[in-house]
C-alpha cells in the first residue's frame, strides 16, 4: 500500500496532494491542445473545405464536385478530429486520476425514475466544447447584427 501511495503523490495525482509545476504545465498544454482542435473542428474544417472547393473549379458555372467534396468531407473531417479529442481527453482523464469509470452524459439515459440518482462530473474536454461553441456563437452574432451591413 506504501508503494502505491507514494507513487500517487510523486505523481501530482492524489486528492490531498498539491500538483507540480510540471503536472499544471502538462494540465495547461493538454487543455490548449483541446481547445485548438476544438477551434479547428468548427472553424477550420468547414473553411479549408470552402477553400479546396473553391480552388477545384476555375469557371463560375456550378459543378457537383466543391458540393460533394463539402457534403462528404465536413462530417468525415469533424469526426477525425472529434474523435482525435476523445482520445486526447481519455488521455487527460488517465493522466491525472479524473473519471476511472465511464461515464454516461444524463440526455443518453433512460427518462424513466431510476432506483437511484446518478450523478456524473464534468470532463475538460466538457467544459472546451461548451466554451468553443458559445464563443463561436457569440461571435457570430456579433458579426451578424454589427459588422454584416444591411442586404437591403
Amino acid at each position: 500500500m506504501s508503494t502505491q501511495t507514494s507513487s500517487n503523490a510523486s505523481s501530482g495525482s492524489s486528492p490531498g496532494a498539491h500538483p507540480r509545476p510540471a503536472g499544471l504545465i502538462f494540465r495547461a498544454f493538454v487543455v490548449l491542445l483541446m481547445a485548438i482542435g476544438s477551434i479547428a473542428m468548427w472553424l477550420g474544417v468547414p473553411l479549408g473545405l470552402m477553400y479546396a472547393g473553391s480552388k477545384m473549379v476555375s469557371s463560375t458555372q456550378p459543378t457537383l464536385g466543391p458540393y460533394m467534396l463539402i457534403l462528404f468531407g465536413l462530417p468525415i473531417g469533424m469526426t477525425i478530429i472529434g474523435k482525435g479529442l476523445g482520445i486526447l481527453d481519455r488521455y487527460y482523464q488517465r493522466r491525472t486520476g479524473g473519471l476511472q469509470e465511464r461515464y454516461r452524459a444524463g440526455w443518453l439515459k433512460s427518462m424513466r425514475g431510476d432506483a437511484k440518482p446518478t450523478t456524473g462530473s464534468w470532463k475538460v474536454l466538457d467544459a472546451v466544447m461548451i466554451w468553443s461553441v458559445t464563443t463561436a456563437g457569440l461571435a457570430m452574432g456579433v458579426w451578424f447584427f454589427f459588422f454584416a451591413g444591411s442586404s437591403i
